[in-house]
């Protein structure tokens, strides 16, 4: 049942007060469904589907819903080799849609929808499909039934229906994995998303509405939320309809058992309250030696057949704050130092060894710390509950067997780079599960505590309203040249203070034009060139900021309006008021900064000596900065997460590795960058330009990693689903590649431009999985994913974790 939050969460949710409780979770090691029999057949050529689902398991076939008299002759929704799939197979036929959008984000939800209408004269309007409210216009496999076909659902001739199974397969082919919520089958209509969401007008985010329609004689809305009693015989329980037909299904397999079989949980798309929103999970994503072990039963449980590893979760621990959850040895051999904790991002816990970078209370009783083990408290077993209590505030973690605490523990890790983890060096088959608050805690949670769901997370500063929505501050709009003059207006309705051009469809040596308003608008420098300032006239090329884009009029330096010729502008905000006077460093700049968004704009004059600095006026200290001389000189990259610091660089202009020069001496503090006297840094009388950025959480993230040369790539945590990102292999020569969701609006995401190449728009070398937390390479490429490589990012957001749906 949905409930009415407080007016202060009403604009987390689509609908005002709209608010989500319970979902229910489907083991496929279980064979867990729900089922009924065809009552009354009524239309059996209209109908809808419209719910919400949490997908675990990944890969073959994995089914919603099925209906159908006997394998030959069945329909059913789900996913195919993780593409969205409805299949009709009538008398041995095919007819199937499958999308080119894969779908394996396992950290938040998914709204689909199948509406169907084969009374329709044309093809392609007798099945529609949506993700997220966004109707599907790519597929990969499209077959549409004949008009006026009779299909399965709605029959009741022999006619069975399946939630969580494949009719014919049930127990084996198709069973789901994750989660469903706000369930609804409307029969005898075919409808669209907006009987079922909306976007919310404060984070710009899909989610869900009540549908307050008529649902047909056999149309059903499961909402999950009788947990009172499993579903057998009447319309009671975890299979009750609430739509007033009392069409109720059967629960198979489903468990209301307290443990780690409990499948009714409060992980719900919403965020509702400090026990019901969307919670951490176990992440598949991100779990080591996967050939011998794998996350299921909604991402709650890890099953290792052998094989040393472990896996982290979904969510990134608060920086602040306490924080709770739990772990229990289900079945297998339990003895050894394998056990639950915490770790950072890049933890080593892939091998039969200590693991490093985490802190775990193991079942022989040992703690892991600083890369070894030690005694600590008592061993526990099978039968007994690990609590994991974080104390972000006080740098500690206490863990407790049952109700018994054993001692709390100073960590010593980042408290800026936490996540839960379980970890199993000892190579020996067992279950363990893991429980973030989405079923009833084993033990009382210790005062002050909190869950892991996205209602429990910070309030970002940027995405949490309509006024500070992620687009406001960055954005990247697409467009198509007119040979004469127009304006482009970005979706945020924001001023630019930084546009970079760049075209898609044809290479141009002007290819990467960057303009800002500090410089001025008749100024531009091209990344992919050395070249120093170029001007335009006040009618050509890039001719004004305005409040929501920018006006371009023909091209002259930058082939930027070429007619016909497709665009993307990428744009940044900084202060949107003229550049002030910033004495903070050596030598006086000109800033515009937003240190709300932690991007400033900096231009100063270089007078040739060593250890000089200039102000950035971001108040923190930056991450990431990018410098280049408005004469002839290369470009140069500072990234401190990716050990692009003082002498050593990298050039945006090539393809170079890190490279070290002299006298470069690049350095950031919470009021400067520096540098040294090198004339491509600090010529003397050469005017400068840096635009420098300090990670902001939810927003912006600036970093690196090492690649695993696999299409498995390695799983990188943003906290928000990126809209902009920019890779670099500094370990070695090859090119930049720039990635966004304007251009590429589902997974997997290979539209790569090239900012030190003129070349247009291609594909194929960085294929990425952009998530609703991060990214995750999905190619054996040097570009993004060279073994043993260092990879540097820097990352934009679409929108906070906290708020983000799956993609």
């Amino acid at each position: 049942m949905s409930v009415i939050g407080s007016n202060i969460l009403a604009g987390a949710s689509g609908q005002a007060g709209y608010f989500l409780t319970n979902s229910l979770r489907f083991r496929a090691s279980a064979s867990a469904y729900l089922n009924r029999t065809g009552g009354t057949s009524t239309n059996r050529k209209i109908h809808t589907f419209s719910f919400w689902t949490k997908y675990s398991v990944t890969g073959g076939t994995r089914v919603i819903a099925s209906a159908g008299s006997d394998d030959n002759n069945r329909e059913w929704v789900g996913f195919d080799s993780n593409n969205f799939y409805y299949q009709i197979k009538d008398s041995g036929n095919f007819y199937e849609l499958g999308t080119t959008q894969v779908l394996r984000d396992p950290s938040a939800w998914y709204h689909l929808m199948v509406a169907v209408d084969t009374t329709q004269a044309t093809s392609s309007n007798r099945v529609k499909m949506y993700i997220n409210g966004v109707q599907v216009t790519a597929f990969g496999t499209a077959t549409y039934p004949l008009q006026n076909d009779d299909l399965f659902f709605n029959d009741s001739v022999g006619g069975v229906s399946y939630i969580g199974a494949l009719r014919g397969f049930v127990g084996s082919t198709g069973q789901y994995d994750g989660y469903l919520a706000e369930f609804n089958f409307i029969d005898g209509q075919q409808l669209t998303p907006s009987s079922f969401g909306q976007t919310s007008t404060s984070t710009g985010v899909w989610q869900p509405i009540k549908y307050t329609g008529t649902y047909g004689t056999n149309g059903i809305y499961l909402p999950f939320t009788d947990n009172s009693a499993l579903t057998t015989s009447s319309n009671i329980g975890l299979g009750k309809d609430f739509s007033g037909n009392a069409n109720y299904w059967t629960t198979n397999n489903i468990s209301i058992t307290s443990g780690s079989t409990y499948d009714s949980m409060t992980d719900v798309p919403t965020l509702t309250s400090a026990t019901a929103g969307n919670f951490a999970v176990l992440n598949p994503l991100d779990v080591t030696n996967t050939g011998t072990r794998t996350i299921q039963a909604g991402n709650l449980d890890i099953n290792t057949s052998s094989g040393a590893g472990g896996a982290r979760s979904t969510f990134q621990l608060p920086t602040t704050g306490k924080w709770y959850f739990e772990g229990q040895y289900v079945s297998g051999t339990w003895t050894g130092n394998k056990g639950f904790g915490i770790g950072t991002s890049t933890a080593d816990i892939s091998g039969a060894v200590v693991p490093t970078g985490c802190v775990t209370y193991n079942v022989n009783g040992n703690k892991t710390t600083g890369g070894a083990y030690s005694a600590y408290g008592s061993s526990y077993t099978t039968t007994n509950t690990v609590g994991v209590a974080v104390d972000q505030d006080a740098g500690t973690v206490t863990f407790y067997k049952d109700t018994t605490s054993q001692g709390a523990i100073t960590h010593g890790l980042s408290t800026s780079d936490l996540f839960a983890l379980f970890v199993d060096p000892s190579a020996v088959a067992s279950v363990q599960a893991l429980n973030f608050g989405q079923r009833p805690f084993a033990q009382t949670i210790p005062s002050g505590f909190k869950a892991l769901n996205t209602f429990n997370l910070p309030t970002p500063t940027i995405g949490a309203t309509a006024a500070t929505t992620a687009n406001k501050y960055m954005d990247a709009t697409l467009y198509t040249g007119n040979g004469t003059s127009q304006s482009i207006v970005n979706s945020g309705s924001m001023q630019p203070d930084l546009v970079w051009e760049k075209r898609r469809d044809a290479a141009q040596t002007f290819s990467n034009g960057i303009i800002d308003s500090v410089r001025g608008r008749a100024y531009s420098l091209v990344t992919n060139l050395t070249i120093a300032d170029q001007t335009s006239t006040s009618t050509n090329d890039l001719t004004s900021f305005n409040s929501n884009g920018f006006s371009i009029g023909p091209s002259s330096n930058l082939s930027i309006n070429d007619n016909g010729g497709t665009y993307v502008a990428w744009q940044w905000r900084a202060s949107n008021t003229t550049a002030v006077s910033n004495t903070a460093g050596s030598i006086t700049s000109t800033v515009s900064a937003n240190t709300s968004a932690g991007f400033s704009i900096v231009t100063y004059t270089g007078n040739a000596t060593s250890s000089q600095t200039v102000g950035h006026g971001l108040g923190v200290t930056p991450t990431f900065f990018i410098l280049k001389s408005r004469g002839v000189q290369v470009w140069n990259v500072y990234s401190l997460a990716g050990g692009i610091t003082g002498n050593t660089i990298l050039q945006l202009n090539d393809s170079s590795g890190a490279v070290t020069g002299s006298n470069i001496s690049l350095t950031a503090s919470s009021t400067t960058i520096g540098f040294g006297s090198a004339a491509q840094v600090n010529g003397s009388a050469v005017n400068f330009v840096a635009y420098v950025f300090a990670p902001i959480a939810g927003y912006s993230a600036f970093g690196s990693y090492t690649g695993n040369g696999s299409s498995d790539g390695p799983f990188i945590y943003t906290g928000f689903r990126p809209r902009w990102l920019m890779i670099k292999n500094s370990s070695t020569t090859v090119d930049w590649v720039i990635e966004d969701t304007s251009r590429d609006p589902y997974n997997v995401a290979g539209a790569e431009l090239f900012p030190n190449l003129s070349n247009a728009e291609s594909a194929g070398n960085a294929d990425l999985d952009i998530l609703s937390n991060g990214f995750k390479p999905r190619r054996n490429s040097t570009f993004a994913n060279g073994s043993g490589n260092t990879i540097i990012y820097m990352a934009f957001a679409e929108s906070p974790f906290k708020y983000a749906n799956a993609r």
